[in-house]
Parts: C-alpha cells; sequence; structure tokens
C-alpha cells in the first residue's frame, strides 16, 4: 500500500496553503516510517480491497458507492472491510455492503447541513476520524477537503474509500491539530466536531482553529455542553461517560463568550440534541461498549457516573 499526497500539493499550488502543501510529503513519509504496530494488518486489508468501479456515487443525502460487484467480489469487499475494524463514523454503503457504524453521523450531519454554504469552499476537518464528513462536505459542494487525525486506522479507513475515489478533492493525513502550522490562515471553513472536551486547554484549541482561518472564514463547532448560565462549565474529577480524557463541558453562553474571547465574531448556536441510544450503540461492526453501557440504566438522563447525559451542541462564528 503506497499513499502519493502528491495531488494534494498540486490542488493547493497558487492557494495560500502551497507553502506548507509543499512540506507535506516530506512529513508524512516520516510519519509513515514510525507507524502503529497494527499498521501492516490494517494496510494489508486496504490491499486486500477487490478492484471495482463506482458508477453512481452518492455523496449529498449519505455515503453510497455503487456499481458492478459480483457475490465473490463483494464478500471479499466485506471480509477487508471488517479487517478495519472497528467503525465508528459512518454508516457507508459500498457495492451492496452496509457498514453499520457505532455513530449514526449521518444525523448530526442533517443537524449541520442546513447552516453551511460550502459550495467552493476549502475546508479543514480537524479531528476527522475516518473521514466520514469529508465526503459529505464535498457532497455538500466543497472545492476540496482536508482532514487531520493521528489515529492510524482511521487513517487505513479513510484509504479504503479513497481506493473507490481517488479522484475527488479528499485527503486525511494522520496528524494532531498541534502540528499544524501557526498562521496557516488558508481555510475558509474549518469544522472540529466531537474535538474540544478532549482538549486540557479548551481556548488554545480555538486560537489553533482561527490560525487556520482565512480572515472572514467560518468555524463550525460540535461539542459537549451542559445547561447553566455564562459563568457554567462542568469539569469531570474522573470520567465523564467512561471517557477519562474529557476535560472542560461548557453550557451554550460559556461557550458563547470563549469563542468572541478567541477572537470570533456572529457566534451563533444553531443546535443543541441530546444523544439518543439509538445515534450512538454498539454494531456488528463495533463490538466494543457504547453509549447504552455509558449511563445509569435506571435513569438514562445521568451517565454512570451521575453526571448530565450526554448533550451536543452545534455553533457556528466568523473570524
Amino acid at each position: 500500500m503506497t499513499y502519493n499526497f502528491d495531488s494534494l500539493v498540486r490542488h493547493l499550488a497558487g492557494t495560500p496553503l502551497a507553502t506548507w502543501a509543499q512540506t507535506l510529503p516530506a512529513l508524512l513519509a516520516d510519519k509513515l516510517a514510525s507507524g502503529h504496530g497494527d499498521l501492516p494488518r490494517w494496510q494489508a486489508a486496504v490491499d486486500a480491497l477487490p478492484v471495482l468501479l463506482p458508477e453512481r456515487i452518492e455523496l449529498l443525502d449519505g455515503m453510497h458507492l455503487d456499481g458492478e460487484c459480483s457475490t465473490s467480489q463483494r464478500q471479499q469487499l466485506e471480509q477487508a472491510l471488517r479487517g478495519l475494524m472497528p467503525w465508528r463514523k459512518g454508516p457507508f454503503e459500498l457495492f451492496g455492503v452496509h457498514i453499520d457504524t457505532e455513530w449514526r453521523s449521518d444525523w448530526k450531519w442533517q443537524r449541520v447541513a442546513p447552516h453551511l454554504d460550502l459550495i467552493g469552499k476549502r475546508v479543514l476537518d480537524v479531528g476527522c476520524g475516518n473521514g466520514y464528513y469529508l465526503w459529505r462536505m464535498l457532497g455538500a459542494g466543497a472545492d476540496s477537503v482536508v482532514g487531520v487525525d493521528p489515529n492510524w486506522l482511521f487513517f487505513c479507513q479513510f484509504q479504503a474509500l479513497k481506493r473507490y475515489l481517488p479522484a475527488l478533492p479528499a485527503w486525511h493525513l494522520p496528524l494532531m491539530s498541534e502540528e499544524l502550522p501557526a498562521k496557516l490562515e488558508g481555510f475558509d471553513t474549518v469544522f472540529s466536531m466531537g474535538v474540544l472536551y478532549h482538549r486540557r486547554s479548551p481556548i488554545d484549541h480555538l486560537l489553533e482553529l482561527k490560525d487556520c482561518l482565512r480572515r472572514g472564514g467560518e468555524l463550525v463547532l460540535e461539542t459537549l455542553v451542559v445547561e447553566g448560565d455564562e459563568f457554567t462549565a462542568l469539569v469531570p474529577e474522573d470520567r465523564y461517560a467512561q471517557m477519562r480524557n474529557v476535560w472542560f463541558l461548557p453550557s451554550v453562553p460559556a461557550l458563547e463568550r470563549w469563542l468572541r474571547r478567541a477572537g470570533f465574531e456572529e457566534v451563533r448556536c444553531v443546535d443543541i440534541s441530546v444523544t439518543r441510544l439509538e445515534e450512538q450503540r454498539s454494531t456488528d461492526w463495533m463490538h466494543f461498549q457504547s453509549l447504552p453501557d455509558f449511563l445509569d440504566p435506571d435513569n438514562a438522563d445521568r451517565t454512570i457516573e451521575g453526571l448530565p447525559a450526554p448533550t451536543r451542541a452545534i455553533l457556528i462564528a466568523r473570524k
């Protein structure tokens, strides 16, 4: 399995991101050289994918590829994709194989998409996971989409999809957001969905995101929140819904203040939704524990630690 980021360099030539893009092939070659202990196994799963040509590509209303695929090819496809489990973001429909992911990410996309105009935009998705939203962003008309996430399994899951869509301007970079250069200032829209509460310093994360945006660019921020006024933020003593790396769950008014303090304008909350058990759950493609195991069995409004159950807000702001 080989990775070539030359198409990204070519696509970003002549843009404010051109200089940064030219540094990526060498940086990513170093990353791949160190890799991960399971990376060869995951790469082998991607290499085992059958050669198939998508005749119908649906990215606007879902992530759906279809085309001629024999029974044996479909079995080979499913076996290779199962070699990349667990699948967390999705779902995907690939030549008759339904990947029933842990998250119904399409539900989240339905909540955020009506508030966006991505037509012709250069988009960055920080903490992109396996890149599900990158494909949906292209379906919404984005000119190009770049995702960053250091998780190597997610990188390989994206490569599995990219195998069938090599010409589309979507790229997954196995980087942490902290590895993006300061004052990048080249993206029209930056997404951070499900990341902020994992940051020890949420204001620093907001400043990192702002650095990636051109002046006038738009931030789309989705995160866990709690009820309260502009002074309210929950800091879990230990775990939150069995997650150790959760630091800050602000109220929406507090988060709006954080965004303004970080230098954003036109801050608005466009959605607040309680995470339903049907939206995050174990499946045949993700066998580990999930949201039903993380809530109080006698009170679904509380986590197993006795804290407010997950509620998520989507905020949009302008640099």
